[in-house]
């Protein structure tokens, strides 16, 4: 079972049917502010606007929303699809969120209030309350009706840009939802197309989502509906209290899981990973909140990088894949959704709303959520290259607020991974908002080269191994741990000369001074290497004295770990764990500085090709110059 999951039945929302296929029929709106007249200008599809200003005025508007989504196409008696879709969300929409303040009504006592004030009983305090109760069951059918919109009606043709914006009345929910219906149609009235129907529909139910959002600290009794998490099974509807305006309707995770003996090579990356699985599983739904966020060294956000055809593609494989079996075991729900060139648009803004709802899918805390973006450094742009599209930039930007803005709060529910074959191209300040990097190079060694091909030739064949330990090499403590040991010294030019240096003027590191001068020398040598980069080292080192393996038994029921109290949970995890070494600070160290070496090798490299690239070019231009001034053709 979900954690306070809250199951919405056929019997509860059928019930109201009649009321909402009332609504999609016809009402009446008291609606303030401009008036517009009903008859259309003769030979336009427009209506009379008064030059008189009617703002403050109170005044009734009839609502036929069937009528205005058949009149899209008045030549044919029936529906299309898309029509027929449209009408049957709605009126669906509506009765799921009577049926939704239901629900408030019986949690928060509304249901009592109502039959007593039936009587005439309510006075003085009751009274209040029962006003205020019956507003923010308004306000909740209202939000649920554009929740489940949202959910179902789907994301095509050209955003809207001219739709007006609700008007909301919260005297009874059956008037909030009135200003729904009212937006929706007269976002529809003159569509030419179903495409362009949709499209205006989807985003007047977005702009009075974004209105509802707005309005909600108005209304004082929605505390109850805060920890709501809500499901319709046949329609694979969820709504998860306030926390999130929901994106679009979920489908199954497909995905062809990996298992960790199925990666050679990439040791500490595929260590980490493994760790990182476990972790998110320590989360505490209750509390909302991880006993690793609270001890030190949860991984909110990383960076992997290699070369093409390292691993990183079943890294993610495999991340995905544990994480999967873990929320199976424990009855969790699992968000994995990865952000890709696909999601970019050609519409102003539309990339960054792409984005914005993938990292807030990810961030629901609800569910234990797993998000990553492959390829990014072609997803989003350097801020500094101006042949980037709109659309990259804008990506660039909800990123690096998501990952480390001001609102950002890590709970520890999930991790965000960024892949890229060419992470020097990724801004600076984007990639250093990730808190931990990871060097996928794949197989290295002899001994990595015949595991690999012993594991992808299969067992179809009878040449014998040789004089090998197959998979020995791959035994996750005795590789990290010598991948770890290999780490004490830089591996990069530029980090070898800083570190020599380093030795010959200080020695050996003992105290936290001596750390800070090493820093300091890396930062004359790397300008990048900034306060953020210290701060990621910190914090992969506090996860270094995290270092520790929570046992498999731990995962193999819920009970055993999963599902105990929170302060259970930090209790267990912090007596395993042990203090941090020189050596780990070390280590991290020249871990992270690197990366940033190897990053501005990287770019570097390719600047100075590129440079030869084109002396090349202007040599060969001025040779065919001389060519054809000769022939006389210049």
């Amino acid at each position: 079972m979900d954690i306070g999951l809250t199951t919405l039945r056929e019997s509860e929302i059928e019930k109201h049917r009649a009321v909402a296929q009332s609504l999609v029929t016809n009402f009446v709106q008291v609606k303030t502010g401009k008036t517009e007249s009903q008859t259309e200008i003769a030979g336009t599809r427009r209506r009379f606007v008064s030059t008189v200003s009617t703002a403050g005025t109170k005044h009734t508007h009839k609502v036929e929303f069937t009528k205005s989504i058949a009149a899209i196409n008045p030549e044919d008696g029936l529906l299309s699809l898309a029509q027929h879709g449209l009408l049957f969300k709605t009126r669906r929409a509506l009765a799921v969120a009577l049926a939704i303040g239901d629900k408030f009504a019986e949690q928060t006592g509304l249901d009592a209030l109502t039959r007593k004030n039936l009587g005439g009983d309510l006075s003085g305090k009751e009274m209040d309350r029962f006003r205020a109760l019956v507003e923010s069951s308004a306000y909740i059918a209202a939000f649920s009706a554009a929740a489940y919109l949202l959910q179902m009606l789907p994301e095509e043709g050209e955003p809207a840009n001219d739709v007006g914006e609700p008007d909301f009345l919260f005297d009874t929910p059956q008037d909030a939802l009135k200003g729904l219906i009212a937006c929706i149609d007269e976002a529809i009235q003159s569509c030419s197309d179903d495409q362009t129907m949709t499209a205006r529909a989807r985003e007047s139910v977005r702009l009075s989502m974004d209105e509802l959002l707005q309005r909600r600290a108005r209304f004082g009794a929605l505390g109850s509906f805060e920890q709501v998490h809500l499901r319709l099974e046949s329609d694979g509807f969820e709504l998860n209290g306030f926390d999130v305006a929901p994106g679009a309707k979920r489908s199954k995770l497909v995905m062809q899981f990996k298992q960790p003996n199925e990666i050679i090579g990439n040791h500490i990356a595929k260590y980490q990973a493994i760790k990182l699985s476990k972790m998110l599983m320590a989360y505490d739904f209750e509390r909302q909140m991880n006993p690793f966020v609270e001890l030190g060294g949860f991984l909110f956000t990383f960076i992997g990088d290699g070369s093409p055809g390292t691993g990183k593609t079943i890294l993610i494989q495999m991340i995905a894949g544990m994480i999967n079996d873990y929320c199976q075991i424990a009855g969790y729900g699992f968000t994995y959704e990865n952000f890709g060139v696909d999601q970019i648009s050609s519409y102003q803004g539309k990339s960054g709303q792409n984005c914005k709802q993938f990292v807030t899918n990810v961030l629901n805390s609800k569910t234990i959520g797993f998000g990553t973006v492959d390829d990014i450094d072609q997803v989003a742009a350097k801020r500094s290259d101006d042949r980037a599209s709109a659309g990259q930039q804008e990506v660039t930007a909800v990123l690096m607020e998501s990952f480390a803005g001001a609102k950002t709060v890590v709970r520890g529910n999930c991790a965000f991974g960024m892949f890229s074959n060419y992470p020097e191209n990724v801004d600076d300040a984007l990639r250093q908002r990730a808190g931990a990097r990871w060097l996928v190079d794949g197989p290295q060694t002899r001994d990595d080269y015949i595991d690999i091909f012993a594991l992808l030739a299969g067992k179809n064949h009878e040449i014998p191994l040789g004089d090998h330990d197959l998979f020995e090499a791959q035994v996750i403590q005795k590789a990290v741990s010598e991948a770890y040991a290999d780490l004490s010294k830089p591996q990069e030019e530029g980090m070898v000369t800083v570190y020599n240096r380093y030795m010959d003027d200080v020695g050996e590191p003992k105290t936290l001074a001596d750390i800070g001068t090493y820093l300091h020398m890396i930062k004359k040598a790397e300008p990048r290497f900034t306060g953020r980069a210290i701060k990621n080292i910190t914090d992969a080192i506090k996860m270094r004295a995290m270092d520790i393996e929570l046992p498999d038994e731990w995962f193999e029921r819920p009970e055993a770990f999963m599902h105990k109290p929170y302060d259970a949970k930090r209790d267990m995890i912090a007596e395993l764990r042990s203090p941090f070494t020189m050596d780990m600070v070390m280590q991290e160290i020249n871990r992270y500085a690197d990366s940033e070496f190897r990053y501005t090798d990287k770019s570097d490299s390719a600047a100075v090709e590129e440079i030869i690239r084109r002396e090349r070019q202007r040599e060969r231009a001025i040779a065919e110059m001389e060519a054809m001034k000769k022939d006389g053709r210049w």
